[in-house]
């Protein structure tokens, strides 16, 4: 009979570690900058499509660096927090302290964000760029976000049906306390709060860090599902479309001829005045 240890346990020391740090550098980090971006197209959407578009003028390299820097962390760090609720146990019903219920939902929340996010990226992006993919992906309500049309976009994927703003509602929540319970954790893990004196200080400061990332998380939600009439029944609904999309070309052309955007047929709106410009040349 082998008793050698397996290699996750040969290594947990090590892959706890990372588990903890890679929650929150890059996947953390990421997360932040992403709801601030986000968050800008409740008081502006020309700075949110301005953003948008320096986001994408990376080109060619951008699918390279968020598989580096964001979908293989997330998978990895999602993967090995699996493997830690498997040899976890839940006790609140016998010890209902604060810190088991803390514990108990930093897995659901994390569970929870592992399938939103999974969702998220599936229905703004389809996941993958290939165009086979994209159509079929289409097909199933995936790929709605066109970042060269952010807003107009963006609004009609929110508002796809009631349960989209909801469903976004609970996981963005999810994201956000996982993320700042996380760093509360992450200190345990790291030896950083000793006493108890830290451990409660460390408290409030992650609840300092929910709040500002739970409201710019909840502003572009509120925006997009709500107060602007893409999908609406009234007569103005097609201007307001139609205007949001001509604003968010005349940008597009602007930084195209200069150079600053690269031409893609995949990030336009269908609406858009370039979209059958742009697979005509593709073809």
């Amino acid at each position: 009979m082998n008793n050698t240890p397996g290699f996750l346990a040969r290594n947990e020391f090590l892959l706890r570690r990372l588990h903890s740090l890679s929650g929150l550098i890059p996947v953390g980090a990421y997360m932040c900058v992403h709801l601030a971006v986000n968050s800008s197209v409740s008081f502006s959407p020309n700075t949110f499509q301005r953003l948008v578009f320096h986001i994408h003028a990376i080109g060619v390299a951008l699918p390279a660096i968020e598989w580096a820097f964001i979908f293989l962390p997330i998978i990895f760090h999602a993967v090995y927090g699996l493997v830690i609720m498997k040899d976890s146990s839940q006790n609140v019903g016998d010890y209902s302290t604060s810190s088991n219920w803390r514990y108990t939902l930093q897995r659901a929340s994390g569970m929870i964000a592992f399938l939103f996010i999974g969702w998220h990226v599936f229905h703004m992006h389809g996941w993958f760029h290939a165009d086979f993919w994209l159509e079929i992906a289409h097909s199933f309500g995936g790929a709605q976000f066109s970042p060269y049309n952010a807003t107009s976009s963006g609004a009609s994927a929110m508002q796809m049906h009631w349960v989209v703003p909801v469903l976004y509602g609970i996981g963005m929540t999810a994201c956000v306390f996982h993320l700042a319970n996380g760093i509360f954790t992450m200190g345990i893990t790291w030896g950083l709060w000793l006493t108890p004196k830290a451990q409660n200080c460390a408290k409030y400061f992650s609840i300092m860090v929910f709040i500002p990332l739970f409201v710019m998380g909840m502003l572009p939600i509120i925006k997009l599902s709500y107060c602007i009439d893409i999908n609406g029944e009234n007569d103005n609904e097609e201007k307001v479309k139609s205007v949001l999309i001509a604003e968010e070309d005349n940008a597009y052309e602007l930084l195209e001829q200069t150079g600053d955007v690269p031409e893609s047929g995949h990030k336009h709106s269908e609406g858009s005045r370039y979209y059958k410009h742009d697979v005509e040349e593709e073809e």
